[in-house]
């Protein structure tokens, strides 16, 4: 047999026999790296173990610490959910199984509601069929033949999936385990025993194909890890996330509720716009200081607006419409079509240029109510856009600017943003030449500001590329928030002009911009990344004084007065309970201070200092505290 040769991410290389399959290129590697190993890239494609490879190749080993190791190790172990649930509920049907950024899921239709007790019965029988160690095999098979499979096995969501497949004459994929089958790509790990350590999460509600219209199944989530050890510690950053929840936290310290009435729109309570507040006013003295010019727009629109912008063609499922007087109209689900109405007032010089509008709007997006969560995915949402018309040559400069107020706003809250440029996708709008240019351009200015970046094909918007940027929270969970999109569409689409040097009417180009991405957003991410205990300067309230006793009232009335006099949110809790109940009250309301004044207090003009999380600071004198209050709120200071 001829040999090949097989090339590694190193640059180093083998000579071994066609036909060679990864795990054997792994085990002569090392025995470490053939236990370790899940799938292989080969030749830039993702491949099973046992797949031959017959010519020279370039090979990497995937293990559980590439990306796309997970991904094959939690996609496997969906399907050996789904045979567990196939052995205790004959009969079950089901959907599609994929791995997830987390974990994996499986959609399945069963007769009966799934509870606690069945999930632990499942995750038992995966274990037990992990012990039995089956391998992964691949079969390709005709369409019609797998089709028939599937119509024996009364499995009809398989059955639509392999109808939706246009090519009749294309090969199909099925993979066994044991005696169960499931149509899928792969590829997959070696064998069931590999799956050893595996937890099912929870049990929801989701539509098939995401469709309202279509019958409710039961969505099983579930984690598995190749080490004890990772899934521990992944049950107890999930218990952490639990305590951080910003749905109970909303709740208990009385930021933000939802109800039936208004489903994915938040009711603000006096608390949580106090928060809202402290944000917008940070938001607009940060855009006041870099020349933006705030502006407000409609939320009813007449559908000719949208259809104008082209969101009619490629966002309308996602809008809210209503008919009005026999015309069309729809709550705007994003700023940026209005906008051009603004600068479209008068005639623009180039000297007029850049203009940054801001706009904190108001929009209302039609997501499915199976999609809601918290505040994290909502249909009302408070947007912190902005949009700035500028000249070609100017590109370079303000996204220089975006980026450099991107860093310094998440800066502000301890967190490091990471960028990513996301470039046209399959259904974009627009002249592809346009499209090269705005993704040269967005380039050329991440490279100008010093930004590293990954490159993501085909995430652009429809009307443009643009940069989006991620941030990781206290628990390293990964969240996407700003934008900067470059448009040359919609200047085009409105007849947008200026007047340059020459005199000529040419087109300005577009940027679009959000720096929170919603209000809502991201104010649950504060939540859960404070745990509720927000930074002095966005607490509701910043401090409380406390009367050990009655007699103490007057003094601290006093240190009350004095406080509030000087802007800091304060109370004054009089009630007559014992202090030791007042201050773990206070405490799990997360208030970053409480001055207890009893009679040494009085006498000295001292309060007694507590600091939430870090208990007693000792006795300090009043101006003293107010000076350390005061200087945390004007600094905006994020640790004391």
């Amino acid at each position: 047999m001829a040999n090949i040769r097989v090339t590694f991410p190193d640059g180093t290389g083998k000579e071994l026999p066609s036909g060679v399959t990864p795990f054997e290129i792994a085990r002569s590697i090392s025995p470490r790296l053939a236990d370790e190993a899940l799938a292989a890239l080969v030749d830039g494609r993702i491949v099973d173990l046992s797949a031959p490879v017959s010519n020279d190749a370039s090979v990497r080993i995937l293990t559980f610490n590439d990306p796309e190791g997970k991904q094959v190790y939690w996609h496997s172990t969906s399907h050996l959910m789904a045979h567990a649930v196939e052995r205790l509920f004959p009969g079950a049907k089901f959907g599609v199984g994929p791995s997830i950024e987390e974990g994996f899921y499986y959609d399945i239709d069963l007769d009966r509601q799934l509870v606690a007790d069945d999930l632990a019965a499942i995750e038992a029988k995966m274990l037990e069929l992990s012990r039995q160690d089956a391998p992964f095999t691949r079969e390709e098979l005709s369409k019609a033949e797998v089709i028939r499979y599937f119509r024996e096995k009364n499995d009809p969501y398989k059955v639509e999936i392999l109808e939706g497949i246009d090519d009749t004459s294309e090969k199909v994929s099925i993979y066994r385990e044991g005696d169960f089958v499931d149509l899928c790509r792969g590829p997959h790990v070696l064998s069931a025993g590999r799956l050893k350590n595996v937890k099912l999460l929870s049990v929801s509600a989701s539509y098939w194909k995401g469709d309202s219209r279509n019958k409710t199944l039961q969505r099983i989530y579930g984690i598995s890890f190749p080490k004890k050890s990772d899934l521990d510690g992944y049950l107890r950053r999930l218990e952490e996330a639990k305590r951080r929840d910003h749905r109970r936290l909303g709740r208990e310290l009385e930021l933000f509720v939802f109800h039936d009435v208004a489903p994915g729109a938040p009711f603000w309570l006096p608390n949580g716009m106090i928060i809202f507040r402290e944000l917008e006013k940070l938001l607009r003295e940060e855009l006041d200081s870099r020349g933006y010019q705030e502006i407000s727009t409609p939320i009813l629109v007449k559908k000719d607006l949208w259809e104008q912008s082209g969101h009619w063609a490629h966002y309308q499922e996602n809008m809210f419409l209503l008919d009005v007087e026999g015309e069309s109209f729809g709550l705007k689900p994003m700023n940026c079509p209005e906008s051009t109405y603004v600068y479209r007032q008068r005639v623009r010089s180039y000297r007029d240029l850049p203009l940054r509008y801001s706009e904190i709007g108001r929009l209302h997006r039609n997501e499915i109510s199976g999609a809601l969560g918290g505040m994290f995915r909502v249909r009302q949402i408070t947007m912190d856009d902005a949009h700035l018309y500028c000249r070609p040559d100017q590109i370079l400069s303000e996204i220089d600017g975006l980026l450099d107020l991107i860093k310094k706003f998440y800066g502000m809250f301890g967190f490091s943003p990471e960028f990513n440029l996301s470039t046209r996708p399959e259904k974009a709008m627009g002249d592809p030449d346009l499209w090269q240019k705005a993704e040269k351009s967005l380039a050329e200015a991440l490279a100008k500001s010093g930004v590293a970046y990954e490159l993501r094909p085909g995430d652009g918007a429809f009307y443009g590329p643009k940069i989006d940027v991620q941030i990781k929270d206290v628990l390293g969970r990964s969240w996407q928030l700003a934008t900067v999109q470059l448009d040359f569409q919609m200047p085009e689409r409105f007849q947008l002009e200026y007047v340059d040097e020459a005199g000529a009417r040419v087109c300005p180009v577009m940027i679009h911009r959000a720096i929170f991405g919603s209000f809502e957003r991201f104010l649950g991410i504060l939540t859960e990344h404070f745990a509720g205990a927000f930074p002095t300067w966005l607490s509701p309230v910043q401090a409380v004084v406390l009367p050990i006793t009655e007699v103490h009232r007057t003094y601290a009335e006093e240190v009350y007065r004095d406080l509030h006099a000087h802007g800091v949110r304060v109370q004054l809790d009089d009630r007559s309970e014992k202090i030791g109940y007042k201050i773990r009250e206070w405490e799990t309301k997360k208030v970053p201070y409480m001055l207890v004044v009893g009679e040494k207090e009085k006498a000295a003009g001292t309060v007694s200092l507590r600091q939430h999380g870090k208990g007693n600071k000792g006795a300090l004198s009043l101006e003293d505290v107010r000076t350390r209050l005061i200087e945390e709120i004007r600094t905006r200071a994020l640790t004391t």
